[in-house]
């Protein structure tokens, strides 16, 4: 890439043969027609703001796209750097979305994956499983890294390839303004945390060979006989920081030498894995809540929130009761990839080992120590409080809808995604009287480089739905046919996004764009319409995989929700997150009235006699 900030995120990466092979298959992303993205941006506002409002928006966008406006001179410069860079957007996304945001990874950005809880349920068997889980990702590694992973496709087109290398070895830096990414091509080794507790453990053998689970499963022995006291100070809570303030603390971190190695030994490992203390047991309907919440954050400053570097762009997490998941940082990293990473762990875990154990001595995994001075200790103390208080804010509630799956919908020639999303809005408007701007996550991956880029919610066509679904004038016929029509207009904004013209990447690259040739940010995003087409109190994501997985990650905004799903044939899994600091939002609230929407739903579908 020939920008600065593309060179930045990609220089330190010699891992490019995925890139390489793989890049020609895909073609460049496309920079959407002005016209067409401030019409879709007018039709998205139609549902969200009173009429008169509307009117000062249409004026400010015929200032902006009509003669001397703004909008042709930035649509040109957006095309001219669409022809010089490897994707017109992504880059300034990834600075823009993450690298530049100040808030808190655990919660507001990394998204966690909780996994079906396996069959122990003591430190024997976490050491095991564990053993076998390291295994089979750095299986994984040696498919990405020898071109041997097989092209991804969607709906028939070959997706870009590049985010795999970048998943191991890869690690984020805090910084005061903004933050960096680092990657390390020739690391051997993990960082594994237990009882707060770091340990620098190889993972190859002399001769470059994977170490086999026996191997590994030694070497994690070792490393519980060496971390059994807890009255270590939990470094790790540092990184659960306001990124200005771990910036701050990372810089007086790394002026002692010791801690700096430390610290580096820590951002080149392949990845993290984060050997959980025992939890409090829960009742069997919260469990699934309880460890979400375990996988997103550790539980807070008294539980395992000090087994986590959150900078990592890998950790994985094995508790002592067969609960284990996975956590990532996503500036390097995205759903899809992090879903075929875990499908490969899965199928891995169903074998037996097929390496045989060499009769190699081992080197004792190494300890990682600290120098913790007077300002580091208070540092620590900060984030403890911090970390906690963002933990007590959030409220988290899992469920697995068990009425139907992904079948039913399909069975009715309708889109299971769709169909979920207009359900998502029809319970928003149940609790709130009223829809609000939803975001779903759309792959931009059949482009080189991409990214992805939000389909909108709600529509004029789910409104007209919501606003009659309760209506008992309204005949059943009658809204089927308006359901039928809300999903197919969901469905026509999908296969836009797929193709690279949604709106919001556009619209923000417009802006960026403006930043970048030294003018004014143009009326058109200070205008109230476009805050409120931006305020996303429902921030949702199908996390589309094969097994009974649970992601779940906070609101983007004070006031809203983040509404995850599973859809599997013939249940759904959902997570659903607020703030308690929101007297409004309560997740508990939101996930009843969502299950009790789709069953609604399916009444309206499938009428009993």
């Amino acid at each position: 890439p020939k920008c600065k900030k593309s060179r930045h995120l990609y220089m330190k990466s010699s891992l490019i043969l995925t890139k390489r092979c793989f890049s020609s298959l895909v073609p460049a992303q496309p920079v959407p027609p002005l016209a067409q993205t401030l019409q879709g941006y007018l039709r998205a506002l139609e549902p969200l703001i009173p009429e008169e409002e509307l009117v000062h928006t249409r004026k400010n966008i015929q200032k902006f796209c009509g003669e001397g406006g703004l909008g042709p001179q930035l649509q040109e410069g957006l095309e001219r750097r669409a022809r010089h860079s490897n994707n017109w957007i992504s880059d300034w996304w990834v600075q823009w979305a993450y690298l530049e945001s100040r808030q808190p990874l655990p919660v507001h950005s990394n998204p966690a994956i909780s996994l079906p809880k396996r069959d122990f349920s003591d430190w024997r068997g976490q050491l095991v499983f564990a053993s076998k889980l390291i295994a089979a990702a750095l299986d994984f590694k040696n498919v990405v890294d020898n071109g041997r992973l097989p092209v991804e496709y969607m709906r028939g087109q070959p997706l870009c390839m590049e985010l795999f290398p970048l998943l191991f070895s890869s690690c984020r830096i805090p910084g005061r303004k903004h933050d960096t990414i680092t990657h390390h091509s020739r690391a051997r080794h993990i960082t594994v945390v237990r009882n707060y507790q770091f340990f620098q453990m190889d993972v190859y053998n002399s001769d470059g060979s994977r170490m086999t689970e026996s191997q590994i499963h030694a070497q994690l022995l070792r490393i519980r006989a060496e971390s059994w006291k807890t009255d270590k100070e939990p470094m790790g809570i540092l990184t659960s920081e306001h990124r200005q303030t771990w910036g701050q603390a990372y810089s007086r971190l790394l002026k002692d030498k010791l801690n700096k190695e430390s610290v580096r030994a820590i951002e080149k490992g392949l990845f993290t894995l984060c050997l959980d203390s025992p939890v409090m047991r829960v009742s069997d309907d919260k469990y699934s809540s309880r460890m979400a919440a375990q996988i997103l954050h550790g539980g807070g400053t008294h539980s395992n929130s000090g087994n986590r570097w959150f900078d990592k762009t890998l950790q994985f997490v094995v508790g002592e009761d067969g609960s284990w998941g996975l956590l990532y940082e996503q500036a390097t990293a995205e759903g899809p990839p992090i879903a075929t990473l875990l499908d490969h762990i899965l199928q891995y875990c169903k074998k037996p080992d097929p390496k045989k154990t060499p009769l190699i001595p081992l080197q004792m995994p190494k300890k990682l120590y600290f120098n913790i001075d007077r300002e580091i200790k208070r540092d620590i103390e900060h984030a403890k409080q911090n970390l906690d208080i963002l933990i007590n804010d959030l409220d988290i509630r899992c469920f697995n809808f068990q009425r139907f799956g992904k079948e039913l919908p399909k069975q009715h020639n309708l889109s299971p995604n769709a169909f979920i999303q207009v359900a998502l809005q029809l319970a928003y408007y149940k609790v709130h009287n009223e829809v609000c701007a939803s975001c779903d996550i759309a792959s931009q991956r059949m482009f080189r480089g991409g990214r992805t880029d939000y389909i909108r919610s709600p529509t004029n066509q789910m409104l007209k739905f919501v606003l009659t679904f309760d209506d008992p004038s309204i005949s059943r016929e009658a809204k089927l046919e308006l359901l039928r029509e809300a999903i197919e207009t969901y469905v026509t904004l999908t296969d836009q996004a797929l193709k690279g013209q949604s709106i919001d990447r556009h619209l923000l690259g417009l802006k960026l764009q403006a930043i970048e040739e030294g003018l004014s940010v143009p009326r058109l995003f200070m205008d109230t319409a476009y805050g409120l087409a931006t305020h996303w109190k429902l921030r949702t994501g199908q996390v589309p995989a094969n097994t009974d997985s649970v992601m779940c990650f906070g609101p983007l905004v004070p006031d809203g929700y983040a509404v995850c799903y599973n859809p599997q044939s013939d249940h759904v899994h959902f997570s659903v997150t607020a703030f308690n600091c929101c007297e409004e939002t309560q997740a508990e609230t939101l996930a009843a009235t969502l299950h009790s929407t789709l069953c609604q739903l399916q009444e309206l579908l499938q009428p009993t006699v």
